[in-house]
């Protein structure tokens, strides 16, 4: 009724067969775990005069599709709306400073957030697992981004980090899957462990000179990923393995190839590394359906020759149906292929003489190659787990430099055949 200034704490905790509720004018607090684990609770309008939701206010409430929290809101408790499994969208009015720490952790159907140019602080795993997000707009407002802020939110395609971030925490868009890309501002200076791990997606990324500290394996498991660096060198405050995988372009307003002089450029949709005149193709999109390879490219008026398939380049697309290799390509590096569960043949040319460790492992529709009799090297587990497979050998008996174990798996081999 009227006249109630507080909802104290626990007041309905685990009542789970309430289903709606009406809350006075006159309240101004919702104490920590108010409607916590109110699983039956739909809907709730918080009235304005409302000045505090608490610690783990409405944890649990799964069945909440929609809550509205008045302008007279400034602070926001640790857990206040954590695994709301049904909530869709939120509005955080002006007048909030902090979104505190799990605010809106597991959220797994929040689609939208409206963030006020208020908040200065999104807490840790504020948003983490609500995996429906899909973008972001933070406000310039905030300065620092806690650890574990947005992981798992794995259909986050696009997030704008404001000029005004200082901080990008630990593992803060770890598991972002879908995320394609990111601009870091000039005004971070740090850059916490495993902050991007797990972004599979993300195709570059420039690290502005103002950084200064980067943690562990900030970018781990990123496998399209090219890093743009504006400095010249790793600056002493980035840890030893903040990077063990992927090309670096450093100085990168002036240079366009990494350390080992190598330059990285996307031709007709299929990414290469050209040094040289020789191109390599290096990690593909995992949703690349059609791969036709040609047997040049063309990047900034050079002409490089396309002669090898990199490693790891299609490891993991498992949407490739067709790819077409040319007859100037000469290798197939490790786990070139592997995990290509959708591609059912493949024709290797003839100018091709090694195909590396693994380079189809996991090619479960694979039914049919021809191995030419050129190939002089096959490395370990080259057909893995291609349970489908048979396999056409132009030489008529294994030579000296393939691996006892390149068909350990024993897919069925044709000796001495002679393609039409």
């Amino acid at each position: 009724p009227d006249g109630v200034t507080t909802i104290g704490e626990d007041a309905f905790y685990g009542c789970s067969s309430l289903t709606s509720i009406t809350i006075p004018d006159s309240v101004t607090a919702i104490g920590d775990s108010a409607f916590s684990r109110c699983s039956s609770l739909t809907s709730v309008i918080i009235p304005d005069g409302v000045t505090t939701i608490g610690e783990d206010a409405f944890y649990g409430c799964s069945s909440l599709t929609s809550i509205t929290i008045p302008d007279s809101v400034t602070a926001i408790g640790d857990s206040a709306f954590s695994r709301c499994s049904s909530l869709t969208s939120v509005i955080i009015p002006d007048g909030v400073t902090t979104i505190g720490e799990d605010a809106f952790y597991g959220c797994s159907s929040l689609k939208s957030i409206t963030i006020s140019d208020s908040v200065t602080a999104i807490g840790d795993s504020a948003f983490s697992g609500c995996s429906s997000l899909t973008s972001v707009t933070i406000p310039g407002s905030v300065t620092s981004i806690g650890d574990r802020a947005f992981s798992g939110c794995s259909s986050l395609k696009s997030i704008t980090l404001p000029d005004s971030v200082t901080s990008i925490g630990d593992s803060a868009f770890s598991g972002c899957s879908s995320l394609k890309s990111i601009t870091i501002p000039d005004s971070v200076t740090a850059i916490g462990e495993g902050a991007f791990s797990g972004c599979s997606s993300l195709k570059s990324v420039t690290i502005p000179d103002s950084v200064t500290s980067i943690g562990y394996i900030a970018f781990g498991n990123c496998d399209l990923l090219l890093i743009y660096c504006e400095t010249a060198n790793k600056p002493s405050g980035w840890y030893s393995y903040w990077n063990t995988d992927y090309p670096v372009i450093w100085d990168c307003n002036n240079n366009d190839k990494d350390e080992d002089g190598y330059a990285y450029a996307v031709v007709d949709g299929i990414r290469y590394s050209l040094k040289d005149g020789i191109a390599t193709v290096v990690g593909q999109p995992i949703n690349i359906t059609i791969a036709n390879i040609p047997e040049k490219v063309t990047y900034k008026k050079s002409e490089y020759n396309v002669t090898s398939i990199g490693n790891l380049a299609f490891e993991f697309c498992r949407s490739l149906t067709s790819v077409t290799i040319p007859d100037s390509v000469t290798s197939i590096s490790w786990c070139a292929f592997s995990y290509c569960s959708s591609l059912t043949s493949i024709i290797i040319p003839e100018g091709v003489t090694s195909i590396g460790d693994r380079a189809f492992s996991g090619c479960s529709s694979l039914t049919s190659i021809i191995i030419p009799e050129g190939v002089t090297s096959i490395g370990e587990y080259a057909f893995d787990n291609c349970d489908s497979l048979t396999i056409y050998c132009e030489t008529a008996n294994k030579p000296s430099g393939w691996s006892n174990s390149w068909n350990i798996y024993g897919c069925p081999v044709v000796w001495g055949f002679k393609p039409e």
